[in-house]
């Protein structure tokens, strides 16, 4: 299916455009294999050569290719672009086009556009204390990490959400395309709204092979290509071949159909008329390593998996593969490209956008140059009344969903909520008082909530919903991702990319804050009895506990209240990945909001009104510890404390109630942390901690193995046991209940044995009555269902 086009560039147009691209393949080459002798002002040498050869050639050719045409668009144009990079390990070619246009100088002084810069450019590349092979943060112009594959698409997307005038070129490489989430993100463009988001232009880079097998959209025929690509509801239009000028001109008149195409979808949107368009996509089929060596050691290797990295391995050993290192360079002709200082001559800087037109400098792609603060409602206007300790109950994240709501309000072009189809399952429906969801396919009279205005985003694809985040907060806006806390996990390598770049990021002087990424996890581990063991795990918090502490946090909210005041919080934050962890369903309200500001802004207090130390000598250390972490194993250990004092009265109880897991951390090791004289002052240094968490029990042990107490903590939470049961009896076959806590402070405390063997007789009773119960009656105890604080 192969496009008869018009010839739009004149013989110079075309000369000069095609010089530029040899330039950008130079460059790539150059850093790929050279540590000195940039301009190969004498014969090439072994010395020349980096000891280690590092990086992907295979797709550098096709990526240079169009971000020439790409400039040529922007320049006639006057267009605002973004350039996303899905191939991996593209960077050759994006350093080596920011390089040309100035970006990346203007990013690292260091690294000028003349011979020693260029020396530079080349060697840092790949090289110890270098940068990356891959298109990473240090690449002007990027918002996407290239070393992971199949979220390109996704991210563009979200850089285009809100964007009205911005246009997002996404190069999408064949093997990516095979991944599952690339494969969902072709449905993005069901929710872009061109009324009053921006564009994509999807580019499929069809060049056959992944490091050692074919691809697999490069191999089906083409009329299924083309049937697949129009299912997914877009216009495709192909550029196929090998002869640069040929493949010059046509990849110049498509971008200029697809361009007008896109003009044409947008002014009909903003005119009124609301059918889904269907936006244009290219397909460019070029060879693998295009412009390499045809052949080395007697086998083929442009247009072949061989060309995928390096394509000349031996050039330091071999001397006919140094030879052929030399005259590939050399068939560039930089001579022509480069001037006797090394900077690259006056007609390729002519083919250079101006200022921020150019991708490399595009304020988009360094989100926080344009980022502005939410405008927020004071959260505290949301509170929930309490008047006594635990006396009543409320949703939590229902009361935050009337919070989301103002904020979704008054940020009508810089907010949004994301989910996988559970907004209203996580009890945030309030947000649909004042949008819907946004939606650009059919809509039935039946559907509730669906239009092309709205400001929370669903599809059933937690990678998509991260991708279309990600890419909204680094184009300097704010958002927040709801999703049930077992499913998260979908997105755990996602998370990873973010976090490095982020942490990345703040190394760069010239890379602006941007919103922190805000997780809401909620139909958590302890409440999902309903759906049963699929749906139990709250292991993401740990794997987030993994990454740096300059750039995660943790928050457990133990009530409504606080949940407020975290949210809050966070939705101010910057450069962050902060997860939230709070529950849906009613649960006690421990906390006037004054106390809970305070007890947020702390992280982990003493609640001195659950304990009994008040009535104590005030130089006396408390008998016992019980802390907790977590709305339900807070409940638990306030169910516990209240056993312990009406039973044992004589016995001081400390209550302790961490919401900042990281505050449990060492401050050497997280500036959240506390002190070892902080840590001893709240948990002791020789009395039994008895802690409930919301999670895998041995987290806790990690945090705190450093401490002086550390011998005498022990810790209930989720320990892999699940099934279809009651929200109780979850916490029973899990060890987290109340009379499973009280049996362990009987067992802990020194000298309370033989006296309290009745005591702990009847917990285990209450814990074999309550077994009884939920199987007869399906439903927990009375006397669990109906507790409240009695205090």
């Amino acid at each position: 299916m192969t496009e008869t086009l018009t010839a739009p560039l004149s013989q110079e147009e075309l000369r000069v455009l095609d010089a530029y691209w040899r330039a950008a393949n130079y460059l790539s080459v150059g850093q790929i294999y050279l540590l000195d002798n940039p301009l190969l002002r004498e014969p090439l040498r072994r010395e020349h050569i980096k000891s280690r050869l590092l990086g992907h050639w295979g797709t550098t050719p096709g990526l240079n290719f169009l971000y020439a045409h790409l400039n040529r668009v922007i320049r006639d144009r006057h267009l605002t672009m973004m350039n996303v990079i899905g191939p991996g390990h593209g960077g050759p070619a994006m350093l080596a086009n920011t390089w040309l246009e100035g970006s990346y100088t203007s990013a690292n002084p260091g690294v000028p556009r003349d011979e020693h810069g260029m020396r530079e450019l080349f060697r840092q590349f790949s090289f110890p204390g270098g940068v990356p092979s891959h298109v990473a943060p240090e690449v002007p112009g990027s918002i996407h990490e290239g070393g992971e594959l199949g979220y390109s698409l996704a991210h563009a997307y979200g850089a285009a959400f809100d964007n009205p005038d911005l246009v997002v070129a996404c190069v999408v490489g064949d093997g990516e395309a095979e991944t599952g989430p690339l494969a969902t993100s072709w449905h993005a463009n069901k929710f872009l709204n061109p009324a009053h988001d921006g564009a994509v232009l999807p580019i499929l880079h069809l060049n056959g092979y992944k490091i050692a097998n074919p691809t697999v959209l490069a191999r089906i025929p083409q009329d299924e290509l083309d049937a697949l690509l129009r299912g997914y509801g877009y216009a495709p239009h192909y550029v196929t071949g090998s002869d640069p000028g040929q493949m010059h001109q046509d990849m110049a008149a498509t971008l200029d159909a697809v361009l007008d195409e896109i003009d044409a979808i947008q002014q009909r949107a903003r005119s009124g008329d609301h059918r889904r368009p269907r936006w244009p996509m290219i397909v460019l089929r070029s060879p693998k390593g295009w412009t390499g060596p045809a052949e080395v050691d007697g086998v083929p290797v442009t247009g072949t998996w061989r060309a995928h990295q390096v394509p000349l391995a031996g050039v330091r050993d071999v001397p006919e593969h140094l030879a052929m290192l030399e005259e590939w360079l050399r068939s560039y002709r930089p001579e022509e490209l480069f001037d006797e200082h090394g900077q690259p001559v006056a007609e390729l800087l002519a083919q250079v956008p101006d200022g921020g037109a150019r991708m490399g400098a595009n304020p988009h792609a360094n989100g926080g140059l344009l980022l502005k603060p939410l405008q927020l409602p004071d959260f505290r206007a949301y509170a929930v009344d309490v008047e006594k300790h635990g006396a009543t109950v409320s949703e939590p994240t229902r009361v935050l969903g009337r919070f989301l709501r103002e904020v979704t309000r008054d940020n009508s072009t810089s907010f949004r909520i994301f989910g996988p189809d559970e907004t209203a399952s996580n009890r945030l429906d309030a947000v649909y008082e004042v949008t819907d969801k946004q939606w650009e396919a059919e809509v039935l009279p039946v559907d509730e909530h669906l239009g092309p205005e709205g400001r929370v985003v669903e599809v059933l694809s937690e990678h998509l919903c991260q991708g279309w985040l990600e890419g909204y907060l680094l184009t300097g806006r704010h958002g927040l991702f709801s999703c049930y806390e077992a499913f998260i996990h979908i997105v755990d390598s996602m998370f990873n990319q973010h976090a490095k770049w982020l942490k990345s990021s703040k190394k760069l002087p010239w890379r602006r804050p941007v919103a922190s990424l805000n997780y809401l996890l909620t139909s958590h581990v302890w409440r999902q009895d309903h759906n049963g063991f699929s749906h139990q795990d709250p292991g993401f918090i740990d794997h987030v506990m993994n990454k740096k502490a300059e750039v995660t946090r943790v928050y457990l909210p133990p009530d409504t209240n606080t949940l407020l005041s975290v949210g809050d919080h966070c939705l101010r934050s910057r450069d962050y990945v902060n997860v939230i962890v709070a529950g849906k369903n009613d649960s006690p309200d421990w906390l006037p909001m004054d106390e809970a500001v305070l007890h947020a802004t702390r992280g982990a207090g003493i609640w001195d009104w659950a304990g009994n130390e008040q009535g104590s000598d005030i130089n006396t250390e408390p008998d016992v510890v019980l802390a907790c972490a977590g709305d339900a194993p807070t409940l638990e250990v306030m169910a516990a404390t209240a056993i312990l004092r009406e039973h044992l009265p004589d016995l001081t109880v400390r209550v302790v109630n961490v919401v900042d897991l990281m505050r449990l951390q060492p401050q050497t090791e997280h500036p959240h942390g506390m002190t070892d004289a902080e840590f001893d002052a709240l948990f002791t240094t020789d009395k039994p901690v008895l802690f409930a968490y919301h999670g895998y029990p041995w987290l806790i042990h990690r945090l705190t193995y450093r401490r002086h107490n550390h011998h005498n903590i022990h810790v209930r939470g989720y320990k892999e046991e699940g099934t279809t049961t009651t929200p109780f009896d979850m916490l029973v076959i899990n060890d987290m209940d109340r009379f499973r806590l009280v049996m362990d402070v009987l067992d802990q405390v020194p000298g309370l044995g033989a006296r309290t063997a009745l005591l702990r007789q009847r917990m285990v009773d209450l814990r074999a009555r309550h077994h009884v119960w939920t199987r007869e009656h399906g439903e927990d105890l009375p006397e669990v269902r109906d507790w409240v604080w009695p205090f």
